[in-house]
């Protein structure tokens, strides 16, 4: 049966989520693509090389998160938060992120890891999406 999970239950998902989907607008048209991230009061914290996700979240900043947790296809839950690309720009907020997400993921994908680690971070992107709502639903 399938059930609505409160935020409580939501924020839960996140904290133990292994691999995130972000989605976001691409030329008028849904784009999702996996990331790590990491859930902290009211934001979703994540990085990336500059790209297509990162120019279409600067055009258009409406995104959402959505993780889930599957033991079998009859026991299941799963969370989105939807919310706003904000793009972090000041240094040492930039690398307060990077190393929460590092020691959490301390294998992030070797390009990132790599440029943030030699002190090229500039050329990784820093962002949030700050989180206006969620919606979590289970099937147990």
């Amino acid at each position: 049966m399938i059930k609505t999970l409160n935020e409580d239950q939501a924020r839960k998902l996140f904290e133990t989520a292994k691999v995130a989907r972000l989605g976001c607008i691409v030329n008028g048209e849904p784009y999702v693509v996996p990331l790590n991230c990491v859930l902290e009061s009211d934001f979703v914290y994540s990085h990336s090389l500059n790209g297509l996700k990162i120019s279409a979240l600067r055009e258009n900043p409406r995104a959402c998160v959505q993780v889930d947790e599957i033991e079998s296809e009859l026991s299941w839950r799963s969370a989105i938060a939807f919310g706003k690309f904000e793009e972090i720009v000041k240094s040492d907020e930039r690398a307060e992120v990077l190393n929460k997400l590092f020691k959490v993921f301390p294998r992030l994908t070797p390009v990132e890891s790599t440029i943030a680690r030699d002190g090229l971070a500039q050329d990784v992107i820093v962002f949030r999406i700050r989180i206006e709502r969620f919606t979590a639903v289970a099937e147990e």
